[in-house]
């Protein structure tokens, strides 16, 4: 029990339980700023996030299975979240796809105007980073990028779009790079969401 993260004992000499107890923090910080803008437009923290998704995801990605998957609930749970925005009319349900039995999500225009109301809910936290030196942000960037992929691999996080783990990326004794755009990736240029990633076979 001494030796739990959590412990301000076992912080004082170990740097990645500090991390880890300072990424909890931001992530009460992103709840907390979520939550605000879901009360004001009468919605729950996780139908804003859908919706948000939605807004900026090709269409193949906006189903209940994978929304599931995004955001590590259950289906029932997507499901019933997706019931009350339908009511609500601000999403609709696409069945165009071959097997009918399953449906994408789509924004309706009241949807779009939710979202136009809330996807900026995590500029606070933003506006924080602007007093960082640019070099620290991008050692910063790419340790998260290849903290998320490590997740990934090892099955605590379901879901992940970065260069890490697309097809497309190539590791060179000196740079990273891109197949597809043919070019070497700079830290920076590396894509935590890439609209373009395909998984890598065997990833």
């Amino acid at each position: 029990m001494d030796k739990s993260i959590f412990n301000p004992r076992e912080q004082e000499d170990n740097i990645s339980s500090k991390i880890i107890v300072g990424l909890e923090r931001i992530s009460e910080v992103f709840k907390i700023l979520l939550w605000d803008k879901a009360k004001l437009v009468g919605l729950s923290p996780i139908q804003i996030q859908i919706l948000i998704f939605v807004a900026f995801h090709k269409q193949e990605l906006c189903n209940v299975s994978h929304l599931a998957k995004e955001f590590n609930i259950t289906k029932p749970t997507i499901s019933d979240a997706i019931k009350v925005m339908d009511k609500k009319g601000i999403i609709s349900k696409d069945f165009s796809s071959v097997d009918n039995r399953s449906y994408s999500i789509r924004l309706t225009k009241a949807g779009s105007k939710i979202v136009a109301e809330t996807a900026n809910f995590a500029d606070p936290l933003k506006a924080r980073l602007t007093g960082i030196e640019p070099a620290n942000l991008e050692s910063l960037f790419d340790s998260l990028g290849k903290l998320i992929y490590q997740l990934n691999q090892n099955g605590i996080l379901t879901v992940q779009r970065t260069c890490y783990g697309c097809k497309f990326y190539k590791k060179t004794e000196t740079t990273d790079f891109c197949n597809m755009l043919n070019k070497p990736l700079l830290n920076s240029d590396i894509r935590l969401d890439c609209p373009e990633f395909i998984e890598r076979a065997g990833s």
